[in-house]
């Protein structure tokens, strides 16, 4: 598929090597299509759960468009879900991805994800494996790959996962690396948020909101965001509670003591300016575009 793009093979003894696999044992062989320099980073590996909820693929997307616009190379398993999402949100923001797949670097899977495999190759990142030419996916072969994900950064940050799952394995190989740990807080009742809960009850950096991804990262990187956070500081408590949780207008009210009918004026507003929405049973929610940070500020 990928016949016209630069392939490598990278080890240990070339010229090249990513210093941080090093502390992989033994160091591992890597093929590769596309440029095999934006291994050398700074990378950022973000990862999250297959069967993702829209917060957790909000969260993931947010996190790769925060990554590029930092100039950080995204690095992810190109899995469904939050893999997907955060690659996407990286490629859609300019940014490199490298996409570390469990097949050989020149099998797309899941067919699903070939726009980030594609946009990876094509962007000046790279698609690599630790499997050779044409493999196809194996059982044995996405632990190994989970390995390089957690050493490839400095930082691996965890968007959303379960207890049980491929994302924590990630996360403890990480962890016995030495690398920092980012974890995105979630609801008690949510099983795709147990494991980050538990991450960050065990010392991972809680990372809020995009504001606080970009701090963590200027603090482990030593860079600055090229451009400034898209939801308005103006917008103030109503979009912060319906951000943690979609409610009704009397709720609303009586959780911020505001006057009802000034807040549902208010809702009608923001819904009019494409902030908040209203869902099937009558609470109100953030739009795809405040989650996200694409809305322009207000005048």
């Amino acid at each position: 598929m990928f016949d016209d793009y630069n392939h490598f093979t990278i080890g240990p003894d070339d010229e090249g090597y990513p210093e941080l696999l090093r502390d992989l044992k033994p160091n591992p062989t890597l093929y590769g299509i596309g440029d095999p320099a934006c291994l050398l980073g700074p990378c950022v590996s973000v990862i999250g759960a297959r069967r993702a909820t829209p917060y957790g693929l909000s969260i993931a997307e947010m996190a790769g468009r925060v990554a590029a616009e930092c100039g950080l190379v995204l690095v992810s398993g190109g899995a469904l879900g939050c893999d997907h999402a955060a690659a996407r949100g990286a490629l859609d923001a300019g940014g490199r991805t490298v996409v570390v797949s469990g097949c050989g670097p020149d099998v797309v899977y899941p067919p699903s994800s070939a726009d980030i495999y594609g946009g990876a190759i094509c962007d000046g990142g790279a698609v690599v494996s630790l499997e050779r030419w044409g493999s196809p996916p194996a059982r044995y072969s996405f632990p190994k790959r989970n390995n390089v994900i957690a050493a490839l950064s400095e930082v691996l940050f965890v968007t959303e996962a379960g207890q049980r799952s491929g994302t924590m394995t990630t996360a403890d190989a990480a962890i016995a690396l030495g690398r920092t740990i980012y974890a995105v807080p979630g609801s008690i009742f949510s099983p795709t948020s147990s494991g980050t809960n538990k991450l960050i009850s065990s010392g991972a950096s809680m990372i809020c909101d995009s504001r606080d991804l970009e701090l963590a990262i200027s603090l482990n990187y030593g860079v600055a965001r090229v451009v400034a956070e898209g939801v308005p500081q103006s917008m103030g408590d109503i979009l912060s509670a319906l951000i943690a949780n979609p409610m009704r207008p009397q709720e609303l009210a009586e959780y911020l003591n505001q006057d009802l009918i000034t807040l549902i004026k208010t809702l009608v507003e923001f819904e009019g300016k494409g902030l908040v929405r209203k869902l099937p049973d009558g609470r109100y929610s953030p739009t795809e575009d405040v989650l996200q940070g694409r809305v322009a500020p207000m005048s």
